[in-house]
């Protein structure tokens, strides 16, 4: 991959991204006389002996606390003293390693790498303090697939992400833990493998290494690249399901868009028109929808359709039944069959725009809020070496830069949306596979002729059950703040852990897409297949082998031998004048990706590799790609 420049102004998303799944990193050379002079500047100060926070002073509710000329503590029990260390460089090598102290698995390797990235971008401002040739150690670990072990909790998101900063920078030093090569190693072993050597810290240097938004804002991109796909992925499973239901498509009309233009909405009904292109399944004539009969020996009287799965059927509205409907019957022949006689569809189908729309808007919204994250200065204290000012303190400005609640209240939005994003997924499921909801489909998707078999009925249990593992996790971190560092810091954002659960979260949503689709392919199959039966038995030109198909036949002698075979015969010839019905091209390519893994459910059999291979094409992005190529 080509190596994304840090200029500490141009960082993307999808440069990030890149870093984070192994792309390099260099630093741009016009920006580093800034950062020099910055710590040039600080170094000058201390020389004047400005008590500067972090700097000369200590941190947090140690901030009155100005560091002497000499050290206080010698001879006996100061036994871990460096006598060759400042206290400067002691003040700064003790905050990474008393900071160090996250617990909880480790991140990702890429989270952990985009958080290096992060970090060595915004110290590329030229306002932290820090040493071109400590940021270049930075880049140079990170470069070299150096990828500290940074375990999950620690931080409450103020004063940065205090603690997983300084597991990455402890190994730095020399200290820690750190993957290399696939061993997890001390930090100074996976340096040495690297051919490189620990850093000492000078003025602020630990300050600036570890106060900053780097672990909500990698967990928040990483989210946001994966919800991306997933906006698109949900989309096609919902215009899967769509065609699977013969569904009606005026509720995603561009003028009807227009009058509520909600810029997710729009662009969600445009999709799913994109998707749904060349369908022949949605908005068919009632009538020529069957429904499923349970397939027997006699349903079929040739040795093709015996081969078929099913058996059809139609109702029959006779004539005593049809006053006040009239007009409705002129335009439609009197069969009912799986499709309902209404002119919309439930809202799990008609209001997709406007909820899949609103989840895309969210994301949106967190994605601009990142995307200024990303190039911003986020440490404290902000070094202006430049300033033409009196006094130190006006050069060297404490502010809340490290404050993490913009990101906090973004990531808040999008945890909400996304168990919305799931369960209106989970609800289409299930309607899939209730028979008092499909539209004449087989209940659980399976013919279960001898009353054996389950289908795809506890698919939709394991649904419901991570949509509402999701929906107990959405309550947002960030209205709870809990102070730390004696008060000092009495209010904090918790944005790290608002982005580590929408990151985890997003993993989840993938899976209820996944099951979706698993579902929706089932019922597309007996959807298009049970159609095409009806219309390759109305073209064999026998209205009486059709009629067998249709109960509810009149008693009356004049219906008999009128209107009821006349009404069957114009019911064939339609069938019979009509194309093979398909779905939408995207989501026949899409369809098919699907079936070249899992086949089609004949019979019950063992679904736990199936569900797992169902999951992995959506989190591949397989599925979505053969839909984008269509």
């Amino acid at each position: 991959m080509k190596p994304v420049r840090l200029d500490g102004r141009s960082l993307t998303r999808a440069g990030l991204v890149a870093v984070a799944h192994g792309a390099q990193v260099e630093l741009a050379t016009e920006q580093l006389p800034a950062v020099a002079r910055a710590a040039e500047f600080l170094a000058e100060q201390v020389r004047r002996e400005e008590p500067i926070y972090g700097v000369s002073t200590g941190f947090g509710s140690n901030a009155d606390r100005l560091l002497g000329a000499h050290r206080v503590r010698s001879g006996a029990g100061a036994d871990a003293v460096n006598p060759h260390e400042s206290l400067h460089e002691e003040l700064q090598r003790n905050l990474i390693v008393t900071h160090a102290v996250c617990v909880g698995e480790p991140f990702a390797p890429e989270v952990v790498r985009a958080m290096l990235c992060i970090r060595i971008n915004t110290l590329m401002r030229g306002h932290s303090g820090i040493r071109v040739e400590t940021l270049q150690a930075l880049a140079a670990m990170l470069n070299a697939g150096i990828v500290p072990v940074v375990p999950q909790l620690g931080s409450v998101g103020a004063s940065g992400d205090l603690a997983p900063l300084s597991h990455l920078a402890i190994v730095l030093l020399g200290g820690g833990e750190a993957f290399y090569r696939g061993d997890r190693l001390p930090g100074a072993e996976a340096l040495a493998r690297a051919g490189l050597r620990p850093v000492t810290l000078s003025y602020k240097e630990g300050l600036a290494l570890n106060n900053g938004t780097a672990q909500m804002l990698a967990c928040g991109v990483l989210a946001l690249s994966k919800l991306e796909d997933l906006l698109d992925t949900a989309d096609l499973a919902a215009a899967m399901t769509i065609d699977a239901f013969a569904g009606r498509l005026g509720a995603f009309a561009e003028e009807v868009h227009a009058l509520r233009p909600h810029p997710g909405q729009v662009e969600v009904a445009a999709h799913l028109r994109r998707l749904l292109e060349g369908s022949t399944l949605a908005d068919i004539p009632y009538h020529l929808v069957p429904r499923f009969r349970p397939w027997t020996p006699d349903a079929w009287d040739d040795d093709e359709a015996r081969a078929l799965r099913f058996d059809i059927g139609w109702d029959w509205v006779p004539l005593n039944q049809r006053h006040g409907r009239e007009k409705f019957y002129t335009r439609f022949r009197p069969f009912r069959g799986g499709k309902k006689h209404q002119p919309q569809d439930s809202y799990s189908l008609r209001c997709i725009p406007q909820v899949h729309g609103a989840v895309r808007d969210a994301v949106a919204q967190a994605a601009r809020v990142l995307e200024i994250e990303l190039n911003a200065l986020t440490d404290n204290p902000i070094v202006f070496p430049d300033a033409d000012r009196e006094h130190v303190e006006q050069q060297v400005i404490s502010a809340g830069h490290f404050h993490g609640m913009p990101l906090a209240l973004a990531m808040s939005y999008v945890k909400a949306a996304i168990p919305v994003l799931a369960s209106i997924s989970e609800r289409r499921l299930n309607k899939l596979v209730d028979p008092a909801t499909n539209d004449g489909l087989p209940g659980f998707l399976i013919g279960n002729e001898d009353a054996t078999e389950s289908g795809f009925m506890i698919v939709q249990y394991t649904a419901a059950a991570i949509v509402n593992d999701l929906a107990s996790r959405a309550h947002p971190a960030s209205v709870y703040s809990i102070p730390t560092s004696a008060n000092a810091e009495d209010h904090v954002s918790m944005g790290a852990n608002e982005a580590r659960h929408v990151l985890s979260m997003a993993d989840d949503l993938g899976k209820v897409l996944g099951l979706e689709l698993y579902t929706a392919a089932q019922a597309l199959d007996l959807r298009r297949d049970m159609i095409n039966a009806a219309r390759a038995l109305a073209k064999r030109g026998d209205a009486a082998a059709l009629a067998e198909k249709i109960s509810g036949e009149p008693r009356t002698e004049q219906a008999h031998h009128g209107g009821f075979l006349a009404e069957v015969e114009a019911l064939r010839a339609e069938l019979s004048a009509s194309d093979e019905f398909r779905p939408g091209s995207a989501v026949a390519a899409a369809h098919a990706a699907i079936r070249e893994r899992i086949p089609f459910l004949q019979r019950d059999r063992a679904l736990d590799g199936e569900v797992a291979a169902a999951v992995q094409l959506v989190s591949d992005g397989i599925v979505l790609a053969a839909a984008r190529t269509a």
